[in-house]
This record gives C-alpha cells, sequence and structure tokens, in this order.
C-alpha cells in the first residue's frame, strides 16, 4: 500500500537530551505559523508544536494502514495513557476523567443528562462562553415539560475577587430565596444530602467560569464552588482556558460538583480535545455520552447494578471520531516538559502578558482592564481608542456591535496579518491578547501599530454622521 515513510524535518522533532531554544521568536522554528502572521490569539483555537503535529499525523497514517487493528486493539491503551496524564495533573483519580472533542460538547453532556422538575432553577453569567450561554437559554426555552428557569448573575469589570464573590454569593441567595419550593435534590457534600432524595427534588445548577473568555478573566472559581456547596447548589465549572494556562490545578481539593477544560488551548494538544471530570460520587447524574454509546447500560438492569453508569467506557467509544486528538496529549506534555515544564512555560507567558499588555495600553493611549494583575494569568485585556458610551445602548446597538467585530476582524486579518479577540464589554471596546512561547514584546508593538490604525479607520467610517 502507498502509505509514505514520515521522516520528520526540521522543526518536527527535538532532541530530549539537548537544551530548548529560549522562549520568544526563536521557538517559531517549532510552530507551524505563517511567517509573515503575528499571532497574539493562541487562546482561542491553540497551539499545535510541529512535533505533537507530526506525531497525530504519523499515528493518522497508521490508522489507515490497519483500521480495525489500530480501532479495536491499539487505541484504548492510548486513551487510557492520555487519561491517566491528564489526571495527574489536575489532581483527579484516572476513573474520572474522559475525553471530549471540546468544552462545549462537554458542558452539554453534563446539562443534557440531568433529569429536570418544575421549580428547577438553571444559573449562569454574563460573561459565560456563547455556546454555552445558549446551552443554558435553549434548555430554559424548549417547548417540552419540565424544564428549567433560567437566572444570571451579571459582572462588570474591573472587579476584585472579593467583589466578584460577593456579587455571585448575593445573586445566588437572591435567587433561590425568590424560588418558591424547597432545594432538596442536592450535590453529596453538601448540608443536608441524603441519598434517598437525590434526583428527587428540586435542584439548582450553576454554570460558572474558572477564566472568563472575553474578558480574559481569572475568576475565584474555587471560593463561588464552596459557595455553591453551601447553598445546595450543583456546580459546573467551564475551565476552558484553564488547564496548561491555571497553575496548579487540584480538583480533589477543590472539589466542583464537575469541571471541564480544554486540552487543545493552553496545553498543546492537537484540536479538538476536552477533558470531562466527574468526581465518582456524581458519575451516576451522567447516564449517557453525547451521543449516547455502545456501552451505555440502562438504569436499573443487572449492567448497572455492577457497573453504575459505565461512565468511562461509555465516553471511550461514542462513534468513529479523531481519536489522535485525544492521544496526542502525551506527546504535549512531552514537549511541554523539554521546555522546562509548567511552572517555566507559565511565568514567561504571564510576564509577557502584564508586560505586552502595559505596551499595549501606552501605545494606544488606553488603558489595562487590570491593572493590578490579580486576575491576569495569560491574557491580558487591553481598552481600544474608539469612543466609549455613557449609558447602555445610547452609542452602541447590537448591530453597530456587529459591525465593527467584522470590520476589526476583516482589518486586523486581511491587512495586518495579526490577531487578538476583540469585544465590546461595559461600554468600551477592548482586545485580549493570549501570548505563548514564540510571542515577544515586539508582537505588542506591532499589534499596536495595526490597532491605532484600524480603530481610526472604523472610527471615521462607523461615527462619521
Amino acid at each position: 500500500m502507498p502509505i509514505p515513510k514520515l521522516v520528520p524535518s526540521k522543526g518536527e522533532y527535538y532532541d530530549a537530551n539537548e537544551n530548548p531554544p529560549p522562549f520568544g521568536h526563536a521557538m517559531k522554528q517549532y510552530i507551524p505559523l505563517d511567517d509573515d502572521y503575528i499571532n497574539l490569539n493562541a487562546g482561542s483555537w491553540g497551539m499545535l508544536p510541529l512535533p505533537v503535529l507530526f506525531a497525530a499525523t504519523r499515528l493518522g497514517y497508521e490508522i489507515e494502514r490497519n483500521p480495525d487493528k489500530i480501532y479495536r486493539q491499539v487505541f484504548y491503551p492510548l486513551i487510557v495513557k492520555a487519561r491517566e496524564s491528564i489526571a495527574k495533573i489536575i489532581g483527579a483519580d484516572t476513573d474520572e476523567v474522559v475525553f471530549a472533542p471540546n468544552a462545549t460538547h462537554a458542558i452539554n453532556t453534563v446539562l443534557r443528562n440531568f433529569e429536570w422538575r418544575e421549580g428547577d432553577l438553571l444559573v449562569g453569567a454574563t460573561t459565560l462562553y456563547g455556546g454555552v450561554a445558549n446551552t443554558l437559554r435553549y434548555l430554559a426555552d424548549r417547548s417540552e415539560h419540565p424544564r428549567p428557569e433560567l437566572h444570571t448573575v451579571e459582572y462588570i469589570f474591573p472587579l476584585t475577587h472579593p467583589e466578584i464573590l460577593d456579587t455571585f454569593r448575593t445573586r445566588l441567595r437572591e435567587i433561590k430565596a425568590a424560588a418558591a419550593v424547597e432545594f432538596t435534590d442536592v450535590p453529596p457534600l453538601s448540608p443536608g444530602y441524603g441519598a434517598g432524595s437525590s434526583g428527587r427534588g428540586n435542584k439548582i445548577v450553576v454554570v460558572l467560569d474558572s477564566i472568563t473568555a472575553t474578558p480574559g478573566v481569572l475568576m475565584p472559581w474555587q471560593e463561588m464552588v464552596t459557595v455553591c456547596r453551601e447553598e445546595g447548589a450543583w456546580a459546573l465549572v467551564d475551565a476552558a482556558h484553564s488547564i496548561g494556562q491555571e497553575p496548579d490545578i487540584d480538583l480533589s481539593s477543590a472539589k466542583p460538583d464537575f469541571w471541564i477544560s480544554d486540552c487543545h488551548k493552553w496545553l498543546y494538544a492537537k484540536r479538538g480535545c476536552a477533558v470531562l471530570y466527574v468526581p465518582k460520587r456524581n458519575q451516576h447524574i451522567i447516564k449517557s455520552s453525547i451521543p449516547t454509546s455502545h456501552e451505555y447500560v440502562p438504569e436499573g438492569s443487572q449492567n448497572a447494578k455492577e457497573k453504575g453508569t459505565n461512565f468511562v467506557m461509555q465516553h471511550g467509544w461514542t462513534g468513529t471520531p479523531d481519536h489522535t486528538a485525544y492521544a496526542s496529549i502525551p506527546d504535549a506534555l512531552a514537549f511541554r516538559q523539554w521546555l522546562g515544564g509548567e511552572k517555566a512555560i507559565n511565568a514567561y507567558c504571564h510576564r509577557l502578558a502584564l508586560d505586552g499588555g502595559a505596551l499595549l495600553a501606552r501605545i494606544l493611549n488606553t488603558r489595562v482592564l487590570d491593572p493590578s494583575g490579580a486576575l491576569t494569568l495569560n491574557m491580558v485585556n487591553v481598552q481600544l481608542p474608539l469612543p466609549i458610551e455613557s449609558m447602555r445602548g445610547a452609542l452602541y446597538k447590537p448591530e453597530r456591535i456587529a459591525h465593527i467585530n467584522l470590520l476589526l476582524r476583516d482589518k486586523l486579518l486581511d491587512e495586518w496579518k495579526t490577531y487578538a479577540v476583540h469585544f465590546f464589554h461595559g461600554g468600551a471596546w477592548w482586545c485580549r491578547c493570549s501570548p505563548q512561547v514564540f510571542n515577544e514584546l515586539s508582537d505588542f508593538e506591532y499589534l499596536g501599530e495595526a490597532l491605532t490604525v484600524v480603530c481610526r479607520e472604523i472610527a471615521e467610517v462607523v461615527f462619521r454622521h
């Protein structure tokens, strides 16, 4: 069969016994970016190093040589190895960790497995990722009953962690106090839990971010999980941006009810790959993978008495996905270890985010969202030099916001060959920069030059009348 013998070229391999190049532009030899593209948005789609891409490509060729052998015999131990690797770095048991194509898919898996009752509450926030926010909206909008009632916590940054926590606790208690039912279906670690009432009474499910997407802000999510536990609410943590960016994650200590993170955003795994963490105490909630697997176990069957919901095996085979993404995790972790490990990578990216954000703010003559740095990990938010509205909706209607977003996108990508996420928040326009180990301060300088010109052009077009 004409399968080529893949031989890695320069940049597609590294010698683990040799020192890596210094962080900065010298790292570009291992990154498959266009030479003329300045990428300050690794946070959206991730960064796949060439050695990890080569390993995944080689595995892809192996699949085509003998699909039955790979899928029936080889993949299972590869996925177990990947799950073991992830479990170690997030402080979880291996059998509490499975994979999904992306964080939104995993969050849907959790939310669609809850058996909703009339009077149940579903609590989100104004800063939730769009697809996640719409999932909550859909669950509350469905025509069939029962369905949960949707509530929202509003955050307008800048805020401090104590302010965030106080806002969250106060709003959750307000929502709970205004309800006409008693909430007896509480998580196993909450006061008042009783095995006999599990799944039989009303419940509150809270979806909260560990790091919000826009703006890119570190939330006090561990403390928010504690508040949920004290209030008898189920805590589902959207940690899409955490793994590979947030240091010292220990889920055995934080004890969320569910926790999800993308491995392709910051951890250098092949996209799409997300980890779904469900502690054993809560795996009875997840009755089916999405889509439902061959390994589904009907509730009340003899198999259910022996296997429970068969959580791990259900998620091991949900059709025919691209398993090379999941199998890329050990290669990604090995490459990160060669670079110096988690602390070295995050120390560089964090410092560059702080210094680059300050530099960009000076160039644009604006400000950073978080001058203290307390809410900043490796994503920094800088205000754009566009008009600020004094009252919500006075200057920016949804149509104008959409128009400006399109102009920013197209001008940055097509005319300047650079990109950072741009968004409207709190009456002003911002950009979110996500530097990686291949970036330097000069990349922020170039982005500043681009945004200065682009924002001037947009102001002339949009506000000329």
